[in-house]
């Protein structure tokens, strides 16, 4: 198993693994849109062939009115024949730390649908999210959604103490390529 940034070209197997995984579906002009505006922030897992067998679709928030950069978990999906094999946790964690080398982002959220269990504990349990709030009728369907936060101060420290990396005033990585490049050396499985 290899864990490494999404590429333009990955962007048709991320939405295949999509439909196939999660009933909340995006067009993929919606793909392309966070591939190139956060390149740095979305990765895949692909087996031993090279095939994407999970993902992780990433932004940063642009929310004029907050002033505390943060990054979104727009969506995660594993296939369910490489399932409770940490790929979740590694594909999110690689995007929650280049959230924090790239846009030195303070904390990330997300959205769950209250009747997902298995996301619930992983995010609770394994990641350290914590509900923000519950909004109602969050989905399409009309299910309410848990609106949930993870804190980054852990990879912060992680960062802070390492003297290759630094950040510019508007938080932009100065390593441009190299996060990418050092998450395939670090995200294999």
């Amino acid at each position: 198993m290899n864990i490494r940034c999404a590429t333009p070209e990955d962007l048709m197997n991320m939405q295949h693994c999509n439909l196939l995984c999660l009933p909340e579906n995006y067009q993929m002009k919606y793909y392309f849109y966070h591939g190139l505006s956060w390149p740095q922030l979305s990765y895949v897992a692909e087996d031993e062939g090279g095939k994407i067998v999970g993902y992780v679709l990433a932004k940063m928030e642009e929310d004029p009115e907050d002033s505390v950069p943060h990054g979104h978990i727009t969506s995660l999906a594993v296939k369910r024949s490489h399932r409770r094999l940490g790929l979740a946790q590694k594909l999110m964690d690689q995007a929650s730390r280049a959230m924090v080398e790239c846009f030195n982002a303070q904390y990330v959220s997300l959205h769950v649908r209250k009747s997902n269990r298995a996301a619930l504990h992983l995010y609770t349990e394994t990641l350290k999210f914590s509900i923000s709030e519950v909004e109602p009728k969050y989905y399409a369907d009309g299910e309410d959604a848990y609106a949930m936060r993870r804190d980054l101060s852990e990879f912060r420290d992680k960062i802070s103490s390492r003297a290759d990396c630094s950040f510019s005033t508007y938080g932009t990585c100065l390593q441009g390529q190299l996060l990418c490049d050092r998450a395939l050396v670090a995200g294999s499985v």
